[in-house]
């Protein structure tokens, strides 16, 4: 995944973050709405524009740049000013765009010094912003993209746990945890499945899509198998009672017995992979919806 597509992740999961890197109060992303905009006749893609509701509020055009590019500023200006053509909006506008540091800060300035120098654009850098003393959250996320590797994880794991004590919003932590676990595998892309067990607890895994990709994985091979054998088991035993009706009742009880068996045999696949993760017995159980005897059994058998 591509640095900007974390950073419209972040923007659109927590807007109030984008305010907060440009020193605006977090309460204007209420009024902002935040997209990817296109300009389709000339094939350029703005990384992110915060539309505003109200027409004496500016637009916001947001770029992120994570490589040297001399013509940078160039192609920024180009896109904005060929949106701005194109719009019907007669709002005001404003530049910010987001580096990792200043030496990635390479672009050619000399045609757009004014403009640099105005407070029509806002450069960011995200080396930068550890001077901010009380960071948020979302500023917190930020800052994790260019946490140095040795200190990642356990950066994710004091923002993870941050989100616990904050957040109340169930849907709004699981998107956090997801984000979070998205950056890791960017900055760290070697990183073990045991690894990212023992970084989150057991209800925080659960909301990670490797747990959750692990899971349906397991169900849909098991529903994939019970179909199938349940079929099977029907036919035989339709065949067998030699009645039209023996045969209907056997496909269908066969089909059932086989799809239970199936949807159970393919959570019982996953647990080893849960148990390397960290997890206990009971907690598998009790995630999973079986009797602990069952799963302590099938961690035995498979071991």
């Amino acid at each position: 995944m591509k640095t900007d597509s974390i950073f419209y992740r972040i923007f659109q999961s927590i807007p109030t973050t984008f305010f907060e890197l440009i020193n605006q109060p977090p309460q204007l992303a209420s009024v902002y709405q935040f997209s990817s905009v296109e300009v389709k006749q000339l094939a350029f893609r703005i990384d992110g524009v915060f539309l505003p509701n109200a027409a004496e509020l500016p637009i916001y055009f947001a770029e992120v740049q994570f490589q040297p590019d001399k013509k940078f500023y160039s192609r920024l200006f180009t896109e904005i000013f060929n949106y701005l053509d194109k719009t019907e909006l007669t709002n005001n506008w404003r530049g910010v765009v987001i580096y990792p540091n200043r030496s990635v800060d390479t672009g050619d300035t000399e045609r757009y010094t004014e403009l640099l120098n105005s407070q029509r654009v806002t450069r960011v850098y995200l080396d930068e912003l550890s001077s901010i003393e009380t960071s948020s959250i979302g500023i917190e996320t930020v800052k994790l993209i260019i946490e140095p590797e040795s200190t990642a994880t356990t950066k994710a794991i004091e923002i993870v746990n941050s989100a616990r004590e904050q957040i109340l919003d169930v849907a709004t932590i699981r998107e956090i945890i997801q984000l979070i676990e998205t950056i890791l595998i960017y900055k760290l892309p070697r990183l073990s499945q045991e690894e990212i067990g023992k970084m989150f607890g057991a209800n925080e895994l659960k909301q990670t899509r490797f747990y959750q990709d692990v899971f349906a994985e397991g169900e849909q091979k098991g529903k994939r198998e019970g179909r199938q054998e349940g079929i099977q088991e029907g036919r035989q035993e339709g065949i067998q009672e030699g009645r039209q009706e023996g045969i209907q009742e056997g496909r269908q009880e066969g089909i059932q017995e086989g799809r239970q068996e199936g949807i159970q045999e393919g959570k019982l696949e996953t647990i080893p992979q849960l148990l390397g993760l960290g997890l206990s017995i009971e907690q598998i159980a009790q995630a999973l919806g079986l009797d602990e005897q069952l799963v302590r059994q099938a961690a035995q058998s498979k071991s």
